[in-house]
């Protein structure tokens, strides 16, 4: 068992601390194949108090949290979340993903990590919400509706029809508004084709239309961050595709994303990504 975390100077190490009260099950795709064909290197749902930790420096894939009953923490965004009962929670891949339990309540949930290859498009990008208020439970009843299955016949072709709707549900809470809000979708599409531009919020508010506090809570509601705030998440994407396919210096990343100088950008991406800019181009 590892057990490590902060260490007080802003380096996270890995940690996989379970506690002796950890009830949890959980399905890796080792044992099945239509996991595997799905990009989901495992799934399950746990039922965590304290000590429970997970820390991982830079996950190989989307993490997909569905909080049921009780609270816990999640690092989103570069800060601590309380997550509570029907939040769903949705981070990227190869960005510092933390979470612990909290409080005296069994913290349970069901997640799905995946496995996406940095050529692959994750399932949770820049363009999804950190933070979703969709219905947690219905994650929740596909992850024990493939549990029975598996536990039970194990026919290929209901295992099959599971994952099918895990996938579309998953895929439904990382893309919240495409429908509801078209307006919306089109002015982070243009702020996305240019993220050198210095935007403002009043800018971002004129280009959709609406005032600058009904974009704020559009985003909020959306998403669970400001409109500033997802335009940094932009950036970060941006800049973390440009250091795995580039060999530009970091003045050059920096101002390719909208930073007047590499030592900002810097102090950014480690809040946002969890490891320095030349750390997370070393690991590739």
């Amino acid at each position: 068992m590892k057990r490590a975390i902060n260490t007080g100077n802003g380096n996270w190490q890995e940690t996989t601390l379970d506690g002796p009260r950890l009830r949890r099950w959980m399905l890796d795709a080792s044992a099945c194949v239509e996991l595997a064909r799905s990009r989901i290197a495992r799934l399950g749902f746990d039922e965590a108090l304290p000590p429970y930790r997970r820390v991982r420096i830079s996950p190989g894939g989307s993490f997909v949290l569905a909080c049921v009953s009780g609270s816990g923490f999640i690092l989103l965004d570069g800060k601590w979340q309380r997550v509570r009962p029907g939040m769903v929670c949705l981070a990227p891949p190869r960005v510092l993903n933390a979470f612990y339990a909290a409080g005296s309540e069994r913290w349970s949930f069901a997640w799905v990590r995946y496995d996406e290859p940095a050529f692959v498009a994750p399932v949770v990008g820049a363009s999804s919400p950190v933070v979703s208020k969709a219905r947690a439970d219905e994650a929740s009843r596909l992850v024990s509706g493939l549990r029975a299955e598996w536990e039970g016949e194990r026919e290929p072709r209901m295992i099959h029809h599971w994952l099918e709707l895990i996938q579309a549900t998953v895929r439904r809470f990382a893309q919240p508004w495409r429908s509801r809000e078209p307006r919306v979708t089109k002015l982070w599409t243009e702020v996305g084709e240019d993220l050198a531009r210095d935007w403002t919020l009043e800018e971002l508010a004129h280009r959709c239309h609406c005032s600058s506090e009904h974009l704020r809570r559009l985003c909020m509601r959306e998403m669970g961050r400001s409109p500033m705030q997802h335009l940094t998440c932009l950036r970060m994407e941006k800049a973390r595709q440009m250091l795995e396919s580039s060999s530009d210096k970091l003045e050059a990343v920096a101002a390719g994303v909208g930073y007047a100088n590499a030592v900002i950008f810097s102090r950014v991406f480690k809040r946002w990504v969890g490891v320095a800019p030349g750390e997370y181009r070393g690991r590739l």
